[in-house]
């Protein structure tokens, strides 16, 4: 059967969330634009609205619903359609929101476009959702779009039940692509000149339940890949970031001297209530190895604070173990409330205000560990990538350990890896230098 042609007509998305998700809109965006969809902002008026959401917290699910509502209000006569964790977690949330056609959950959100129907909307909201025990596809995706970097999709899912995250009951079980199939993937990243991958997923330190293979296998497979100059690793639970994968990323081709570890707490008390799967002491030792091997490595650090049970005695334990780590940035969040998680059963509820306290200091604390990190970089020369973005007439990039620099603007310099002398840093957080030509 041939499909209906749709050259003319438009398509907006709007992602929320994780590097995954991004990962996966532009996957949605590719298969409606082999449709003959043109694909516009999300403000602009369009036949056709896809929101990939997030729940990760209730602003996240508020968020959400004020961007379906903008949407329908801007051409009531497009098609809505929203995917993505709120979706699958609370669909009849959306459902009350009038206007809505589509409500597609994590199963069903890669055949989007066989939804599409003429573009009729509906008389009421079409609900595609999964019990997530029952996910078990995989839908490989990567963005596309940046001209210097790319979000590949490895794995999809969680098999793990920390007790303030519903993520496992957004996105099913841990399951993954074949290392084949996503080497092939990053060679055909490679041939659109695109300069670096970030690895991303849900827990990719978890890859190969599908397919009987390892992280380590992946990364050693993806090394090879020809074209392609840099090869990030977004996060990794530190139960599952093995000195194996460490002694490779030290030793490696490609890998950037780049970790981002998820922590949560530094209390080992909080942790056992989150039912994490490792000490604090685990996460000490993975710190320890890195800097030991890679001593101007980037480690950024995911907390949360105030989660049900961290009494003010075990954040202040939490604060001075984190104080004490030999780490880059943390990415601070307050604890959210999530409906059907165990936390809501732990006693000891923290304020809310007190939450914005915690997570205050904990970002003051951040902020104090990046200014100290850049500032060890400053006096010497690393290679960068450039961004295409112009702004204030400065060209921005990256390091390969994740130190942004900027300079006066320089299109030649654009999706090219340069030498580039660290000087000082500027008011905006980054460091400026001089190119370093070559004679």
């Amino acid at each position: 059967m041939t499909e209906k042609d749709y050259t003319g007509k438009k398509v907006a998305f709007c992602t929320l969330g994780c590097k995954l998700n991004f990962s996966e809109t532009s996957s949605m965006a590719r298969k409606f634009e082999a449709l003959g969809f043109e694909r516009v902002d999300y403000k602009e008026v369009a036949d056709v609205y896809v929101l990939n959401s997030c729940s990760v917290t209730a602003e996240s699910d508020k968020k959400s619903r004020n961007l379906i509502r903008s949407a329908i209000k801007k051409n009531p006569q497009a098609v809505m359609m929203v995917t993505g964790c709120y979706a699958q977690l609370r669909s009849s949330d959306i459902a009350g929101i009038q206007g809505v056609d589509y409500i597609l959950g994590s199963g069903e959100k890669m055949n989007i476009t066989s939804y599409v129907n003429d573009l009729a909307k509906c008389e009421q909201p079409v609900i595609k959702v999964t019990d997530y025990r029952k996910i078990n596809n995989y839908f490989s995706a990567y963005s596309y779009g940046d001209r210097t970097r790319t979000f590949l999709k490895v794995q999809d899912g969680c098999n793990y039940f920390c007790t303030y995250c519903t993520i496992p009951m957004a996105r099913g079980k841990s399951r993954n692509d074949s290392i084949e199939n996503i080497v092939a993937e990053a060679r055909i990243i490679a041939e659109k000149q695109i300069k670096e991958i970030i690895l991303t997923g849900v827990n990719i330190g978890d890859f190969g339940r599908s397919s009987n293979e390892t992280f380590l296998q992946l990364v050693e497979a993806l090394d090879e890949v020809e074209g392609i100059e840099r090869i990030r690793i977004s996060s990794v639970e530190p139960n599952l970031l093995t000195d194996d994968i460490i002694d490779f990323v030290a030793s490696s081709k490609r890998f950037a001297p780049h970790f981002h570890i998820p922590l949560q707490s530094g209390s080992n008390d909080v942790l056992a209530l989150m039912k994490r799967k490792y000490k604090r002491e685990v996460f000490a030792s993975r710190v320890q190895k890195i800097k030991h091997l890679i001593p101007d490595a980037f480690i950024g650090v995911d907390v949360i604070a105030g989660t049900n049970g961290e009494t003010e005695s075990f954040f202040n334990d939490s604060y001075n173990f984190i104080r004490d780590l030999d780490v880059s940035q943390l990415h601070v969040f307050p604890y959210s409330e999530r409906p059907d998680t165990f936390a809501l059963q732990i006693p000891h509820v923290v304020p809310v205000p007190e939450r914005h306290e915690r997570v205050k200091k904990l970002i003051d604390l951040s902020e104090r560990k990046h200014r100290l990190f850049y500032e060890s970089q400053l006096g010497k020369t690393s290679d960068v990538l450039f961004e295409g973005d112009k702004k204030h007439n400065l060209i921005a990039g990256w390091t390969d350990n994740y130190v942004r620099v900027v300079t006066h603007w320089d299109e030649s310099l654009v999706n090219h890896i340069v030498p580039f002398h660290l000087q000082s840093v500027v008011n905006d957080g980054s460091i400026t230098g001089e190119i370093v030509r070559k004679a």
